[in-house]
């Protein structure tokens, strides 16, 4: 079998050595507080006795968590007991590594198939909410020469980060199209190879507007979602010790983050500046154009009906059952329970607001 392509360091070998290996990792690992709350004290500071929580970072800070931005500026944690933190990932950061070995409560990644290749690897963590329903990433190609089917890649060149080229084996399984009649080149993040003709199509997550600024809206796209690859984006996820033992945390997280992101819908340029706040170094710009977008993909009809974070069973297994095709376990394909409990949103029902 393949090997799994969303690691970014050997877990394994970090989770048998958590002492010395996470206890360095973590030295630069800033806790991120720095919002101003009305009250004039570092958001997420939290009130005397309340429950300390960290949330594990996948990446670096972006638009995917204004939600949480928000929150900890109006004080959504401190109303509810929380001293929230969140650590920042990276290229040389295992989040899931370290919220397995207990440095994070909880933990937040980028795409599902991380989380199944974890758990079919024996790390016991388990996904709890979803952030974005429907998968932003997407293939796009130019309108002047439009790639509008699966079918009309085949004898085409297609770019994009390296780690996508799974999502691209995906992609084109789902699609029925042999891999052997298209060509996929790593070309970085960037979108020059589009511009300049190296490659017919470019990969990339149609939220991230200040990504394509160049090419404008003027692009013809394929989104995994809506050609037989239904991801999720954003997921939050838990570990099973923390789900048996200490539950409610992760309730009442769920709770004021639901409540950060549905004031984020409505309000999305006040929620770019406590992304800002919060972490200087991201542009304004980019996060109100980019958060903008995202709006589109995180409130669904599923959210209108089961509120914000809500998931699927079926579209779970639909995920396994294509990760499994793609033979990218390297032991059995882990079951819907395994890597997913209803658990918290059951328990959150009445206190996630629905919103389309």
């Amino acid at each position: 079998m393949s090997t799994p392509m969303f690691t970014d360091l050997s877990r394994r070998n970090l989770l048998k050595g958590t002492g010395v290996a996470l206890g360095s990792l973590l030295l630069g690992n800033a806790l991120l507080t720095g919002c101003s709350s009305p009250g004039g004290g570092p958001a997420g500071a939290g009130a005397k006795g309340a429950t300390p929580l960290s949330m594990q970072l996948g990446w670096l800070l972006n638009s995917g968590q204004m939600g949480e931005a928000i929150a900890l500026q109006k004080g959504y944690y401190d109303d509810i007991g929380l001293q929230f933190k969140i650590k920042q990932g990276g290229p040389s950061i295992d989040g899931i590594a370290l919220v397995a070995a207990g440095e994070s409560q909880i933990g937040q990644i980028s795409s599902s198939p991380s989380l199944m290749l974890a758990r079919s690897q024996g790390i016991p963590i388990k996904a709890f909410g979803v952030g974005v329903q429907e998968h932003p990433y997407a293939w796009i190609s130019k309108s002047d020469s439009p790639i509008e089917s699966p079918d009309d890649l085949i004898g085409k060149t297609v770019g994009g980060p390296a780690t996508s080229e799974i999502l691209f084996k995906a992609f084109l399984a789902a699609n029925k199209i042999d891999p052997e009649k298209v060509e996929y080149v790593a070309t970085g993040d960037t979108i020059a190879p589009l511009l300049t003709g190296q490659v017919d199509a470019f990969g990339t997550w149609l939220n991230s507007k200040s990504q394509r600024r160049e090419l404008g809206e003027d692009f013809v796209s394929m989104p995994l979602a809506k050609f037989g690859v239904p991801l999720y984006a954003y997921i939050y996820y838990t570990t099973d010790e923390v789900l048996e033992k200490n539950p409610e945390i992760v309730e009442h997280y769920m709770e004021a983050t639901a409540k950060g992101w549905t004031y984020v819908r409505d309000n999305i340029d006040e929620a770019a500046k406590a992304m800002v706040q919060m972490s200087p170094e991201v542009k304004l710009d980019d996060i109100k154009d980019d958060g903008g977008a995202l709006m589109d993909y995180i409130f669904s009809a599923d959210t209108k009906t089961d509120g914000w974070g809500t998931m699927k069973k079926e579209v779970w297994q639909t995920q396994i059952d294509l990760w499994d095709e793609l033979g990218q376990f390297n032991s059995a394909p882990p079951k819907v329970e395994d890597v997913a409990t209803w658990q918290i949103l059951d328990a959150t029902a009445d206190v996630r607001p629905k919103a389309s």
